[in-house]
């Protein structure tokens, strides 16, 4: 593993992936491909894993726990309309979620559960013939990549010199991806027509919002499990365009960073990928979101790299702003719930930043667990109330009488006091341990 000075050498695969090619397989293999996905041992796999993944209920309101004994009992007329061409999806549950690193509201499609299940069976049959003729520079919902293999590749290129970054958002992707030139893609690798009538029915099931239908014209709302997989058809194109040019870049879902060595140089690519982008796939670049900068500039999810001839990753500003607003909400002084309950809700979500911002080689997550614990003392001198309350609890806590008394007859407020002194002693690093209170650093380095 490279020590924290060091950039790492792009990030092996964990699972071998053959290099790219220029054409899709043929689609000759696939002329039975819907009595593959019937398999009973490939449909067993695929309720499985949407057991495992969990989710809301779709418009039918079946819920995942449900799932197996409702499959088991309409399989066998399931899986005749399958064979015949003629299953229908249901129109999948429209709601609203925040953007992982801010910037508004993206839309997310719950289909039913049942609908979970046969996109899931397709995918399993499909993705080991289509993920090897993808891009290698692609880091997507992809088997054996990941987010922190892209950001360990951006940080590659700029620490061989290539300083300048021509940072590409594509504007409300996954809403604007064209039905039929997607299917036209499809349709060059799979011959069974019983199969391409079941994708395009998936991406043209429709959707509830409040009760209200809205038919699907284009656009392949994310939630579905085939989501993922087809928009890599689409931005397939790009990758090739981007590497018969001979650019260093890499790619994630709609997220493009190219690496130049100046500025006039990644001016000129972004001009010219825009023209390919609106007009050869159709789609739109975000000017507000895009730009030709310096890396430590950007951020590329949730992370960006420091000014230093060998660059660090650190987590981007913007990701630290979000978490803060995260742990305010969690831990609102007025909320009016106990200590342990407000660890329980944050447990969940230090646990996952742990995981996934631990990759960052500054120390950032041990100065956020700080201002946490401090946080955490604050609210509970404020749940206090009353000097004999307090002076009562930090006594229990074996301060001293000296500290205490200080402390309750302090002029400063509660954020000043949760610095240092009483609190401090009263509230350890080990007690919050004691506590449950999870430390990002700790599991980070676990």
């Amino acid at each position: 593993m490279p020590g924290r000075g060091e950039a790492p050498p792009p990030l092996a695969r964990e699972v071998e992936v053959a290099t790219a090619t220029s054409e899709p397989e043929s689609p000759a293999p696939t002329a039975n491909l819907m009595e593959a996905i019937c398999d009973p041992e490939n449909i067993e796999a695929a309720l499985r894993a949407v057991v495992r993944n969990k989710g809301a209920p779709g418009v039918e309101g079946i819920t995942v726990r449900q799932l197996p004994g409702i499959l088991k009992a309409r399989w066998p007329e399931i899986e005749h309309h399958l064979l015949q061409g003629r299953y229908q999806p249901q129109p999948v549950r429209r709601v609203m979620i925040p953007k992982p690193w801010g910037g508004g509201e993206r839309a997310l499609g719950i289909p039913t559960v049942i609908d979970r299940v046969i996109p899931q069976a397709v995918l399993q049959r499909l993705q080991p013939l289509w993920d090897p003729t993808f891009s290698e520079h692609s880091y997507g919902f992809r088997p054996g990549c990941s987010a922190q293999q892209a950001v360990a590749q951006a940080q590659a290129y700029v620490a061989d010199g290539y300083q300048f970054v021509v940072d590409i958002d594509l504007a409300k992707f996954f809403d604007r991806v064209n039905h039929d030139k997607l299917m036209a893609r499809v349709a060059g690798r799979i011959q069974d027509r019983r199969v391409l009538r079941l994708i395009r029915s998936d991406r043209t099931a429709g959707v509830l919002t409040n009760g209200l239908f809205e038919a699907s014209r284009e656009g392949a709302p994310q939630g579905g499990p085939l989501s993922p997989l087809l928009s890599h058809l689409v931005v397939d194109e790009l990758d090739r365009e981007l590497e018969r040019r001979g650019h260093r870049f890499v790619r994630y879902a709609d997220d493009c960073n190219i690496y130049v060595r100046s500025e006039k140089a990644g001016r000129r690519v972004m001009t010219s990928l825009t023209r390919f982008i609106e007009g050869r796939l159709k789609l739109q670049i975000n000017a507000q979101k895009s730009a030709v900068a310096r890396p430590w500039q950007r951020s590329f999810l949730g992370f960006t790299v420091t000014d230093e001839p060998q660059p660090r990753r650190r987590i981007a500003d913007k990701a630290v702003t979000r978490f803060k607003d995260r742990v305010r909400v969690l831990t609102r002084r007025h909320r009016g719930v106990s200590l342990d309950r407000m660890i329980a809700d944050l447990n969940p979500l230090l646990r996952g930043w742990a995981g996934y911002f631990g990759f960052s080689q500054l120390h950032e997550l041990a100065s956020l667990d700080g201002g946490i614990r401090r946080r955490l003392r604050c609210i509970i001198w404020v749940q206090w109330k009353t000097r004999g309350r307090r002076y009562k609890e930090l006594r229990r806590l074996k301060v001293s009488e000296k500290v205490a008394s200080a402390a309750i007859f302090s002029p400063k407020g509660p954020w000043r006091l949760s610095s240092a002194g009483a609190l401090h002693r009263a509230f350890t690093n080990k007690r919050f341990k004691g506590l449950g209170l999870f430390s990002m650093e700790t599991l980070a380095g676990a």
